[in-house]
């Protein structure tokens, strides 16, 4: 039973992985996808134009500065890219211990790091994303971090309770 385990927290912390990997390699090579719309949140644009009296309300809250958008940005990518490759030494080191070849006691609390720190990703898009009213007009993203933040979350219990 512990091989199949150890096999099923392996397969999950490597979707994780695979899962973030395509978003930070989209966020390297085509950052206008992703920024643009961070930039939108922190400006508050499309809430100033959609909701003119709720943004009356907390528009001292936005943050125009481009040059304070692209660092925020940056801090992102770093944030997911920090989280992948965690994810994936979990991954690789869960793997061996499939094999008998690393200590599982070693790997899981590597591949939980990993998924803390991808969890923590998108709580604080929620978090952030609450400050900055991205409900009104995001909440496509919005659902989004839910469901990462939830599939993080489960993935985190299940390598702890086994």
């Amino acid at each position: 039973m512990e091989t199949v385990v150890l096999l099923a927290q392996t397969a999950l912390t490597f979707w994780l992985a695979a899962w973030l990997f395509t978003g930070v390699l989209d966020n390297i090579l085509y950052p206008e996808m992703n920024e643009t719309f961070t930039a939108q949140v922190l400006s508050m644009a499309r809430l100033r134009e959609d909701y003119p009296a709720d943004y009356a309300l907390i528009a001292h809250r936005r943050i125009e500065n481009p040059r304070i958008q692209r660092l925020l940005f940056r801090f992102i990518v770093f944030a997911e890219t920090l989280a992948v490759l965690v994810l994936a030494v979990g991954t690789v080191l869960l793997g061996l211990a499939v094999f008998g070849i690393v200590s599982p006691e070693i790997a899981r609390p590597v591949a939980l790091m990993g998924a803390l720190l991808f969890t923590s990703v998108w709580s604080g898009f929620l978090v952030a994303g609450n400050w900055f009213a991205y409900w009104y007009c995001h909440e496509w993203s919005q659902n989004t971090h839910y469901q990462m933040t939830l599939w993080g979350l489960g993935t985190m219990v299940f390598l702890v309770v086994s």
